[in-house]
């Protein structure tokens, strides 16, 4: 565990490395318990910087066993070894050759940063400092070398031999049963992107052919007996290589690309170099295992590393304050490609939700920070919400402003320009400058200024001049450091209906012609009057369509107009809005009742509009199905923003829900056997948006008759041809909390206690469960003889979902799930310092709660960071949280 650090790290402070190194040469002899790497380095001076430097490489936890300089033996005199840096006391002037062998032992590497083992194979996780656990080196995104590695093992361990780039070599060593495999990857890449994977392992193969005729090995490598289950994913990278192609012009350059599947990852997937190493997760499926939302995971998780050959490797980023670059521009790219594959209405919704639902809080807490950070510590600690999908807003919203053909001018240039080379943010917009011949100072601010804008709108029809003016207003909340905001460029796209339900032409002489032909207005001020002419009647305003700027909308809509959009709105997005917005009125009006002691109002236009969408059920199911849910608890408190109090939220959303289901109960049930399908399983869109939707209506029934619910649920458990089916069963009889639950949970495990991505879906399935037991739960779950404390995935399914998905029974008042927090951080912390700290930014919001949880989370905060020995990871997140 590396010691916590009070040395801030400052993109203002960057300066280019004072050594290049061209090539590196590794040799690994993997055993697991006393790996041995040599790495030969061609060194040279960098002509840029000063003469009289002295080389100084990073280090972590690192044993030297031997140094030569150009061939010769060093003496210890001549160098400085700590696990932490090795100096060369007198750096030659020219160019040279440096040897240095290391020793490490991957079996105790729990952190599963560098070299480590899972289950039977031995693996790599570099980024973003991991390379430096392996040997000593000049660890950073910006020295960018030509790799060659020669991998040697026990062939009984470790049949197959992985690394970056295309195979050259392979061989037995005589008289032994070891066994060799060379790999050289010929395009230059950071020491974030090297990777090696060594084990016993099944494989998936096929093959890829270019758009230019080259033909591409392809191969998924999974634990034996496994194989069959990776069929989805390898279908998904072959259509990620073809999109890739289509819609950017983006061909393959090596020989082969493969994929390898382990169990132990701290992140989700890895995109190094024709070696991308996954979480299992995010590979294995077949109905049987994996829900929906798995294939869909599979499908996009898959597209994000591969399109990383493009968008982080070939161009990779000069320095980590520019992760956003290669990151939040992939994730537009998935995220595209998603939409393209699905639902394009559905997909927005889902991306919105999860922006929402996490980088909308980090952006309004003690851990806000710029898309592109200006200070870190623990650069572990930014692969957030805020760099990775509002880094893709960003993006988003650059083509929404430049248009289609720009866009893609802009990309193309930065691709034939850039390649090669590590990158900056300035660097990126440099080329939609030029192709789009616009200034974009202003639009930059996006970056590098941290909080989401309210974007606030007012609106006024005079009946006699038949004209309706809008006022726009926009304003930023400070955040840590950064207390002056200044106005965002928010591109807004809107339309206006008519009581009939058309769109009305836009007509302003406060808009350019090019606005008007768009409906697309660029506000870059605080505040902009819009004044819009020849209107017969008042019409009900659609803003922001498509979700086309990160920010907070309030308007002053009427019940009645979002009902209207919610019926008559050709934006689906807008429609989806619109229900959520009657949700949200609903459940805060029973809030307030409850405060009050009064009776609450029927939510009359939110049952007559869900009414309505019912009968249209089986048109687009997908989008019902987001339509029909509910915010969630965690939507509710985000916008509540304030004195959050979980238990008055989960009555308020509860009564709702109740009050839905036992008025429209009929239609509820009817449309529920209605989509039912007895046919085999089907991962593809709209079968998906079926089982979506069933399960949204079997929630909706439990919810008002927990008999029939629980009925409907224990049938279609038993029934159920696919996991989606019988998980969305579970958990309804997990819900309503009767002897059935028990009974359910114990066969689910019975039927899949060998499968441990089913088994973690179990784990988190027992961490929502709303009730004040949970906990003790929760803590019976970790004594499990199928929990880890050293396993990411079971940790997240167990601990991170219950801290993060359980609002009511995590933050019970007295406290319980904040020691636990406490508990478990403190011990993983030591183990993986990566996982401690994202458990613990848990409490990101913890200030938006009422007094009582908030100084309950206060003291715990303080508790963790007056440990004696922390991570630097641990004690970044605890301090900044604290502020």
């Amino acid at each position: 565990m590396r010691p916590s650090s009070n040395t801030p790290i400052r993109l203002s402070e960057y300066r280019p490395p004072d050594f290049l190194i061209d090539a590196v040469y590794l040799d690994i002899r993997l055993d697991q318990t006393a790996t041995k790497i040599c790495a030969r380095l061609s060194i040279r001076r960098n002509p840029n910087c000063q003469s009289n430097a002295v080389l100084i490489l990073d280090g972590d936890e690192l044993s030297l066993t031997g140094a030569k300089l150009n061939g010769k033996l060093l003496d210890e005199k001549e160098y400085l070894a700590t696990p932490e840096r090795f100096t060369l006391h007198h750096t030659p002037e020219s160019a040279f050759t440096l040897e240095i062998e290391t020793e490490i032992n991957p079996s105790t590497n729990t952190q599963l940063s560098g070299l480590y083992r899972s289950g039977r194979a031995f693996c790599t996780q570099c980024e973003a400092e991991g390379f430096r656990r392996i040997t000593y080196f000049l660890d950073r995104p910006d020295v960018l070398a030509v790799y060659t590695t020669r991998i040697q093992a026990d062939k009984s361990d470790a049949p197959v031999l992985l690394s970056n780039g295309n195979l050259k070599e392979i061989g037995g060593i005589a008289e032994t049963n070891q066994h060799y495999a060379i790999w050289h990857d010929p395009f230059p890449k950071p020491s974030y992107l090297f990777a090696i994977v060594g084990g016993d392992l099944g494989v998936l193969s096929d093959n890829f052919v270019t758009m230019s005729g080259r033909k591409i090995d392809l191969a998924i490598y999974v634990e034996h007996g496994k194989e069959a289950r990776a069929d989805y994913a390898m279908d998904a990278l072959k259509r990620s290589m073809r999109w890739d192609e289509e819609t950017f012009g983006r061909e393959y350059d090596l020989d082969v690309f493969n994929i390898v599947a382990v169990s132990d990852f701290n992140m989700g997937a890895m995109e190094n170099k024709g070696l991308n190493i996954f979480n299992d997760k995010y590979v294995l499926a077949s109905p049987e295992t994996a829900t929906d939302h798995d294939y869909a995971g599979i499908e996009a998780v898959i597209a994000h590393e591969y399109f990383h050959n493009w968008t982080g490797n070939r161009i990779t980023c000069r320095d980590w304050f520019q992760l956003c670059l290669k990151e939040g521009l992939t994730v537009f790219r998935d995220q595209e490609f998603s939409a393209d594959q699905r639902s394009r209405a559905v997909e927005r919704i889902s991306d919105v939700r999860g922006l929402r639902l996490i980088q909308f809080p980090e952006d309004s807490g003690p851990l806000a920070h710029p898309v592109r950070p200006e200070i870190y510590h623990e650069i572990n600690n930014f692969y957030t919400a805020t760099v990775y999908e509002k880094g893709a807003e960003i993006v988003r919203m650059l083509r929404t402003l430049i248009g289609e053909k720009a866009f893609r001018q802009g990309m193309d240039l930065y691709f034939s320009k850039y390649d090669g080379t590590a990158a900056t943010v300035e660097d990126f917009l440099s080329c939609f400058v030029e192709s789009s011949r616009r200034d974009l100072t202003d639009f930059s601010r996006w970056y590098h200024q941290a909080g989401t804008p309210i974007l606030s709108v007012k609106e006024e029809y005079d009946s006699v001049k038949k004209t309706f003016t809008l006022t726009l207003e926009q304003h930023t909340q400070p955040t840590p450091n950064d207390k002056e905001k200044k106005p965002f460029v928010i591109p807004i796209i809107l339309a206006l209906i008519s009581e009939m339900g058309d769109k009305y032409d836009l007509t302003s002489g406060q808009m350019t012609a090019d606005e008007i032909k768009k409906g697309l207005i660029e506000f870059c001020e605080p505040k902009r009057t819009l004044k819009f002419e020849n209107l017969a009647s008042k019409p009900t305003l659609s803003i922001l369509r498509g979700f086309c700027a990160p920010v907070k909308l309030s308007t002053e809509q009427t019940n009645a107009d979002l009902e209207h959009l919610l019926l008559h709105d050709d934006d689906p997005f807008n429609r989806w809005q619109a229900a959520q917005d009657l949700a949200l009125r609903a459940i805060f009006s029973r809030m307030k009742a409850t405060n009050d002691k009064v009776t609450p109002h029927k939510a009359e236009q939110l049952i007559n509009a869900y009414r309505k969408l019912i009968t249209e059920g089986l048109t687009d199911p997908a989008f019902i199905a987001q339509t029909l849910a509910l915010p969630s608890e965690l939507d509710l408190a985000r916008e509540i923003e304030r004195e959050v109090d979980p238990d008055v939220i989960h009555l308020a959303r509860s009564t709702l829900k109740e009050e839905v289901s036992l008025l429209l109960n009929s239609e509820i049930e009817e449309l529920y056997n209605q989509l039912e399908d007895p046919c085999p399983y089907q991962p593809d869109a709209t079968s998906a948006g079926r089982r979506a939707l069933r399960a949204t209506l079997l929630d909706l029934i439990a919810a008002g008759n927990k008999d029939k619910g629980e009925l409907l649920a224990e049938k279609q458990f038993m029934r159920a041809n696919n996991m989606t089916d019988r998980l969305s069963a579970l958990s309804t009889l997990a819900a309503i909390g009767r002897p059935s639950r028990e009974k359910a949970l114990t066969h689910f495990y019975n039927l899949f206690s060998d499968d441990h991505l089913v088994i973690d879906k179990w784990f988190a399935l027992q961490a929502t469960i709303p009730e004040p037991t949970t906990i003790q739960r929760v803590i019976k779950l970790m004594e499990h003889a199928e929990f880890s404390m050293k396993n990411p995935n079971r940790l997240r399914s167990l601990i991170g979902t219950f801290t993060n998905m359980n609002l009511t029974s995590f933050h019970a008042l007295d406290g319980s799930g904040y020691a636990l927090l406490k508990r478990v951080v403190l011990e993983v912390d030591p183990l993986n310092p990566q996982i401690a700290a994202r458990l613990l930014s848990s409490l990101r919001s913890w200030r938006t709660f009422e007094p009582r949880r908030r100084a309950l989370i206060e003291r715990s905060l303080k508790e963790v960071l007056g440990q004696e020995k922390i991570s630097a990871d641990l004690k970044d997140i605890a301090t900044r949280a604290l502020g």
